[in-house]
């Protein structure tokens, strides 16, 4: 007998270093004999980058948002917000995955956070093969770079999609990883893989 859920699809966000990706692998071996299917909108972003020579791939950081212009973004973020809108059975981890969800029924929509800044430096230290300079640097200047490309592309959507449906006031400054914008919220300073993933399984599975 095939499982019943309680949402269509899925989206996992995070900032750098707080488990999205290991999420996303975890959910995509579990569910991908149900049917699931994963993408990563950073593992797409980074092979586009790669191919038009905006990325050194020998490079171990990650890159910034910054390398890519409006438009490309633009149908990228879009792309997803179409897939969870007219698709089934989707798992789509990104940035601004959860955002581009906003007031769609169906999807379940992640927040992966690490409340302990050391935890997550020492994860892209192992992940990336940098020194811890090299990490702390990695993680202040991309978010930096990519949520002031995003509030200038997105202050509309924001209004439209948060603002105007009371979820987060006039005053409040653009935050594309608030609490209030996800259905689930998981620590995973406090939370290993294992766990982060059954609380996203019971979420889903209708008992």
């Amino acid at each position: 007998m095939a499982m019943q859920y309680n949402y269509k699809n899925i989206t996992i966000s995070g900032l750098p270093g707080c488990g999205s990706t290991t999420l996303l692998k975890e959910l995509r071996d579990r569910l991908n004999p149900e049917g699931w299917s994963g993408f990563s909108g950073g593992e797409f972003m980074r092979a586009y980058a790669i191919e038009k020579g905006l990325f050194n791939p020998d490079q171990s950081a990650h890159h910034s948002a910054s390398v890519y212009n409006d438009e490309f973004d633009r149908q990228v973020d879009y792309g997803m917000r179409e897939k969870v809108a007219d698709q089934e059975n989707w798992i789509i981890e990104s940035w601004l995955s959860g955002f581009m969800a906003q007031n769609i029924p169906g999807t379940l929509k992640v927040l992966m956070t690490c409340s302990d800044d050391a935890v997550r430096i020492d994860r892209i230290v192992n992940r990336d093969g940098v020194d811890v300079m090299e990490a702390k640097e990695s993680i202040h200047n991309r978010y930096q770079g990519n949520l002031a490309k995003w509030q200038r592309m997105y202050s509309k959507e924001w209004q439209e999609w948060v603002v105007a449906t009371g979820k987060v006031s006039q005053t409040e400054p653009i935050d594309f990883w608030r609490d209030e914008l996800y259905d689930l919220v998981i620590d995973t300073f406090s939370n290993n893989k294992e766990k982060t993933l059954q609380m996203v399984l019971d979420a889903i599975e209708k008992k």
